[in-house]
C-alpha cells in the first residue's frame, strides 16, 4: 500500500481515535474527580467521615479498575446498545471507554488530594471555612499539578483502551492497525499506526507534563502560601503567650 492510499486512512483513523478518546477523557474527569473527592472526605479522618458510604464507593472503583477492559466491553454491550443504539464504531467505543475510566481516574484523584498539605485544611476550618469552601479553595487547587498529570496518565490509558476496542469494531488507529496491518499482512502500514501513536502519546505526556510544572511553579505564589504563612505565625504567636 502507498503513502497516498495509507494517508486518508490514518487520517479517518486518527479522528475516529480523537473522538473516542476525547469525550471518554471528558466524561471520565468530570465524574471521576468528584467521586475521588468523596473518597477523600469521607475516608477515615475526612472532613464528612462515613465508613459506609467510603466502602461502599471504594469497593465499586476497585471492581471497575480490576476488570479487565475487553470484558468490560463484552459485559457492557446491552448497555452501550441502549445508549448509542449499535455496539460497533467509535461512539458505542466511548460507553465502555467512559466507564473504564471513571474508577481509573477517580483512584489518581484520590491519591491526588491526599497530598495536600492537612495543615492548610485546618487553617480554612479555624477561619470558619466549610466542606465545600475547604475542597473548592484548598483541597482541588494544591492538588491542580497532580490533578494535570492524573489526567495525563488517563488520556494515555484510554487511548491503550480506544485501541483494543478497535479490534473488536470499535474504529480508530487500533482497528486500522488490526484490519490492514495484521488480518491484510501489511506490516509497513501496522508499523506506521505503532509509531503514530507513540509519537502522539510522547507529546500529550510532554504536554502533561509541562502543564503540571507550569502550575506547581505558579502555585508558589497564590492563597496557599499565604495559609501556610498563617499556620507557620500561630505556633509563634502561642510561645509569644507563654512567655507573657
Amino acid at each position: 500500500m502507498t503513502w497516498s492510499e495509507m494517508r486518508p486512512l490514518l487520517e479517518q483513523a486518527s479522528w475516529e481515535t480523537l473522538i473516542m478518546v476525547g469525550w471518554s477523557t471528558l466524561i471520565a474527569v468530570v465524574a471521576g474527580l468528584p467521586l475521588g473527592v468523596l473518597l477523600v472526605l469521607s475516608g477515615r479522618g475526612g472532613l464528612l467521615q462515613n465508613v459506609v458510604v467510603n466502602k461502599v464507593v471504594g469497593q465499586v472503583v476497585n471492581v471497575g479498575r480490576s476488570m479487565p477492559f475487553i470484558i468490560l466491553m463484552v459485559a457492557l454491550m446491552s448497555f452501550t446498545r441502549w445508549v448509542t443504539g449499535t455496539t460497533i464504531g467509535s461512539e458505542a467505543a466511548i460507553v465502555p471507554l467512559a466507564i473504564g475510566g471513571i474508577p481509573f481516574f477517580a483512584r489518581l484523584v484520590e491519591t491526588a488530594v491526599r497530598e495536600v498539605d492537612g495543615g492548610l485544611v485546618e487553617a480554612v476550618q479555624s477561619m470558619g471555612g466549610s466542606t465545600w469552601t475547604i475542597v473548592r479553595k484548598v483541597l482541588v487547587p494544591e492538588a491542580l499539578p497532580s490533578l494535570i498529570a492524573s489526567t495525563t496518565t488517563t488520556v494515555i490509558a484510554l487511548i491503550g483502551y480506544s485501541a483494543m476496542a478497535g479490534t473488536v469494531g470499535g474504529g480508530g488507529l487500533g482497528d486500522l492497525a488490526v484490519r490492514y496491518g495484521y488480518q491484510r499482512f501489511d506490516t509497513g502500514l501496522m508499523w506506521i499506526t505503532v509509531a503514530f501513536l507513540a509519537v502522539v502519546i510522547s507529546l500529550i505526556q510532554f504536554a502533561g507534563d509541562l502543564a503540571a510544572r507550569t502550575l506547581h511553579r505558579r502555585g508558589r505564589g497564590g492563597a496557599a502560601p499565604a495559609l501556610r504563612l498563617l499556620k507557620a505565625k500561630e505556633p509563634a504567636a502561642a510561645d509569644i503567650g507563654k512567655v507573657a
